[in-house]
């Protein structure tokens, strides 16, 4: 693929992108408002360093301060309406008026926060008056970087008053105008809850750490390093994507970004090699989704997790690392056995980096990321590891002339970095709209109990059905971090009645709210993927869902038996371990069934039986292991000697 064709397909990504997420529609200025801009975020970036680390302030000074930046900058940056004139000298006089109204009304918070706490919540009209402005900047800033989680956020802000008329476990007394604003402003639950908390600490430092990664060069590693290990095998590309596209949707947080960026590579590549359009889109959707649960860093999502459960991250993140790894697995052995049937083969060897010389290159730029995960490990903070990789980031770029970071590099990722945090800030500031309405009205202890007298004998696995029908309709179109704390707000505290412990449930909430990314028929990834690809939408999101098909599948084994979840069971290691390779053989079984291949194309009854014998191997226990690895080897030697024979 030439340079003229390659600018194209990133100017094609570039306007889905714009279609799908607000952030790739920010206005650009001209003159000197671009630099105070840009000082401005600069600026943003050390008060936020600054304060997650040496800086002494309280918890709700710092949300009300990061609010003000967020807010602030959502009005400077994002447009008004989607055809607006993006290049300007000036902002528009009204935003300027939005972000007077927001810095005047936190402002004010931050000031007489204290008196208010110490009074038990007492305000004046005043100060209801200042919470109804600031709740209305809070949805005038979502409605531009998150426009679908606004209308939701919207809706649970209704619910508020119309839940009066609602009967059975829906139905509330109703709260006065006054009441609702207090618990949405002037406590904890609302705006200012545990949502922004994040984003003010976990979210922003790991956005910032990702654009330092950019900068540095290690997505440029990842996709040469991919390619030595793996182009030169039967469907090497789409294993590339896969491999490339869990790393950097680990990092980023966002699937739509990722399948934008790097599937402009990756998908043309399949294709190429002989992929059909709808199964290569899929491909990179599906990896790029996967990302937002994948250890170590999990886009984030994974410090939220942590947060909400009072947990340390490494007991969250050990705990996703075998449902990460069949997730992959299952899609990488998809991808192989796709190129076997329709008989394609790898690159060529020549056309791939060599693997000594790429580690020997670039293999420095893997240092932050040992780093991170080793200050984490030794027992030190996310916030610590963060910053400080943050830092060794940019020593490891001057190991080598190539990949150093210049000031240029350096002012550049700390922008990009910053402006990232925008939308995802956003959607977590308007969340607690949702969080406070869920407190106040107890909707999600009347969602339990109401899912609860449904399922009547409290069955953990249909709870979780009715709860993945909850997750992924409740994540459709909203970042993957935004997506599971509203899931969890509502759906966590349901399985916990069920019977299950709080890390499997929140787990199992996180895994659906992230797959709501291929769910049709709001696959947002997929669609992305689909115009790349030049495909159908509909057939991509069909093989999307397919591809992903261990992904749904598996939190149901691991909801009621958490052996697979490292650490979490109490199980021995040995029983993980085994448990975990004879999940490996059931997610093999389960894909050779949908793929109708294993070592030779498979007939009609063996697709059935493979597929019948993928939850045995699944499901923990020494019964239906040693039935499912009985019938999965005997059909493997059948298919290997019927090969044998035919060769």
């Amino acid at each position: 693929m030439d340079h003229a064709e390659q600018a194209a397909l990133d100017k094609k990504a570039q306007q889905l992108l714009e279609e799908k997420e607000a952030e790739a529609r920010l206005r650009t200025y001209k003159g000197p408002m671009a630099g105070v801009i840009a000082l401005a975020l600069c600026a943003w970036t050390a008060f936020q360093l600054y304060y997650t680390t040496l800086g002494a302030i309280s918890a709700i000074n710092l949300r009300a301060i990061h609010c003000i930046f967020l807010l602030s900058f959502t009005f400077i940056l994002f447009p008004t309406y989607r055809k607006e004139r993006r290049v300007r000298t000036v902002p528009p006089l009204w935003d300027v008026l939005f972000v007077i109204v927001t810095v005047l009304s936190f402002g004010y918070l931050i000031l007489n926060y204290p008196r208010i706490a110490m009074s038990g919540g007492r305000v004046t009209a005043f100060e209801v008056f200042i919470a109804g402005a600031a709740l209305l900047m809070v949805f005038e800033a979502a409605r531009r970087a998150s426009g679908n989680l606004a209308l939701l956020a919207l809706v649970f802000l209704a619910y508020n008053w119309f839940g009066a008329y609602l009967p059975g476990y829906f139905g509330h007394n109703g709260f006065l105008l006054k009441r609702v604003l207090i618990t949405q402003f002037w406590g904890t639950q609302g705006v200012l809850g545990t949502g922004v908390g994040v984003s003010a600490t976990y979210i922003f430092l790991f956005v910032l750490f990702g654009s330092y990664l950019k900068y540095s060069g290690f997505s440029r590693f990842i996709n040469d390093f991919s390619l030595s290990l793996v182009g030169q095998s039967p469907g090497g590309p789409a294993k590339v994507a896969v491999i490339a596209s869990a790393l950097m949707g680990m990092i980023n947080g966002s699937a739509v970004a990722n399948v934008a960026t790097t599937g402009t590579i990756t998908i043309p590549l399949m294709k190429q090699t002989g992929y059909k359009k709808e199964f290569a889109g899929a491909v990179e959707a599906v990896a790029s989704t996967g990302g937002q649960f994948c250890p170590p860093v999990m886009g984030a999502v994974g410090f939220v997790m942590a947060e909400f459960l009072g947990m340390s991250y490494t007991t969250v993140m050990l705990a996703a690392v075998v449902p990460a790894l069949l997730y992959y697995v299952g899609l990488l052995l998809a991808v192989h056995f796709e190129a076997m049937k329709l008989g394609l083969s790898g690159l060529s060897r020549e056309d791939l980096p060599r693997t000594l010389k790429v580690l020997r290159e670039q293999g420095h730029m893997v240092l932050p990321l040992v780093m991170l995960i080793g200050l984490m490990f030794a027992g030190y903070t996310p916030l610590f590891a963060a910053v400080f990789s943050i830092f060794g980031t940019l020593a490891a770029s001057w190991l080598r002339k190539e990949t150093r970071m210049t000031w240029r590099k350096i002012f550049d990722a700390t922008i990009e970095g910053a402006k990232g945090a925008i939308s995802v800030g956003v959607c977590c500031v308007i969340i607690g709209v949702i969080i406070g309405t869920v407190t106040l009205t107890s909707l999600g202890l009347n969602m339990g109990y109401f899912i609860l007298e449904l399922v009547r004998n409290n069955n953990v696995y249909l709870t979780g059905f009715l709860v993945m029908v909850m997750s992924t309709i409740l994540g459709m179109g909203v970042p993957g971090v935004a997506a599971y704390v509203i899931v969890q707000a509502v759906a966590a505290p349901v399985l916990v009645k069920a019977g299950a412990s709080p890390l499997t449930s929140h787990l199992f909430c996180l895994i659906y709210a992230c797959l709501s990314n291929i769910t049709p028929p709001v696959a947002i990834s997929a669609y992305v993927a689909s115009g790349i690809a030049g495909s159908n939408q509909t057939k991509t999101g069909l093989w999307a869902v397919r591809l992903g098909a261990v992904g749904f599948i598996i939190p149901f084994f691991f909801l009621d038996n958490p052996v697979l979840l490292v650490g979490a069971s109490g199980a021995s290691a040995a029983a993980t371990l085994w448990a975990t390779c004879t999940a490996l053989l059931g997610t093999a079984a389960l894909v050779a069934g949908l793929e109708g291949w294993l070592f030779t194309k498979c007939s009609p009854a063996e697709r059935l039986l493979l597929i019948a014998v993928a939850p045995a191997l699944l499901h923990p226990g020494f019964t239906t292991d040693a039935a499912g690895i009985c019938v999965f080897a005997a059909l493997a030697l059948w298919q290997f000697f019927r090969r044998r024979a035919r060769t």
